[in-house]
């Protein structure tokens, strides 16, 4: 299943490590410095030019994403049981 971040982006569920809100970013040292190696090696995209509010983190990519990490969450959650269902 997929995961519409917001834009034209749409991601594969499963390829989905986390996803945090833009304010974890300050918060951590680790997490600052997890970003900013991945942000060197342009692994980073940022999907719109509107506020970045969620951090999503996949296995080749992070995204920036003008949608809230709780909306996302929800749509991943929501993702998760529909695959449930067809098991």
């Amino acid at each position: 299943m997929f995961i519409h971040l917001g834009g034209d982006t749409i991601i594969r569920s499963k390829d989905v490590i986390a996803i945090l809100s833009s304010d974890m970013k300050e918060s951590s040292g680790i997490t600052k410095e997890f970003l900013k190696a991945h942000f060197t090696k342009s692994n980073v995209q940022h999907i719109s030019e509107e506020l970045i509010k969620s951090i999503v983190i996949t296995v080749d990519k992070i995204y920036y994403s003008p949608i809230s990490s709780v909306t996302l969450k929800r749509r991943a959650q929501a993702v998760s049981e529909l695959d449930s269902f067809a098991e």
